[in-house]
């Protein structure tokens, strides 16, 4: 098993930084694992050619030796370079899917359906992100013999983490369910959160079990309620 960070990732801004508007580019933390003859990318979130070289930088791969790409969640800002990895598998939590594909159709259709009045652009982007979703597979709960899917919903209805089990420690990537470090130590979520009730268990549930956090916008951290000192 190798499991390495390919690209920290950041929040557009940071609230608990006491940022209320975006200053900078957000992006998700982009994760490699390596288990047996499987090789996945969690969320490819920066630009194709920049997460090419980063691939090569830090793990010395190309984009061809990807065998499987995971969506923790569907939002545009964590899936970017997703084209990159055309020919590997690409999986997304049922859940998420779902309900990310009825509101994509009927939005769609809404638009569709304005004729002389509909925007053009909104409709191919619209499009792009309908054959993406279909593109995508229904993540099955074990990606391979040591990565279980974690459901993390409330950020977005269905987000999904990876529970990674290693004979030493007990990793969960999280995406956005805990965006970084300060959000862990605090307890806090996004702002956003699709449902505050269901996002604060999937982080009490993340805490209770894991040893090792692979956070959302941040880098890996230790469990602070299992720290030695």
């Amino acid at each position: 098993m190798d499991l390495r960070i390919i690209s920290i990732g950041t929040l557009a801004f940071h609230p608990l930084w006491g940022e209320r508007a975006p200053v900078r580019t957000g992006h998700a933390t982009t994760t490699l694992i390596r288990d047996g003859d499987r090789t996945i990318i969690v969320d490819p979130s920066l630009p194709p050619q920049v997460l090419a070289a980063r691939l090569g930088e830090r793990a010395n791969i190309v984009p061809d030796q990807i065998t499987d790409v995971f969506l923790t969640s569907f939002r545009p800002d964590v899936r970017r370079a997703i084209s990159l990895f055309d020919g590997a598998n690409w999986w997304i939590g049922e859940v998420e899917r779902e309900s990310v594909g009825t509101a994509l159709a009927m939005r769609l259709k809404t638009e569709a359906e304005l004729e002389e009045q509909a925007d053009q652009e909104i409709i191919e982007a619209l499009s792009e992100d309908v054959g993406i979703l279909q593109r995508a597979s229904t993540a099955a709960d074990r990606l391979s013999e040591r990565i279980s899917l974690f459901p993390m919903p409330g950020i977005t209805p269905g987000l999904c983490g990876l529970l990674i089990e290693d004979p030493r420690n007990t990793t969960i990537i999280c995406g956005d369910a805990i965006p970084t470090i300060e959000h862990l130590e605090q307890g806090m979520i996004l702002p956003n959160a699709f449902n505050v009730d269901q996002a604060r268990q999937s982080m009490a549930e993340a805490i209770e079990i894991a040893d090792l956090l692979v956070l959302g916008r941040d880098n890996m951290a230790i469990n602070p309620t299992k720290r030695p000192f």
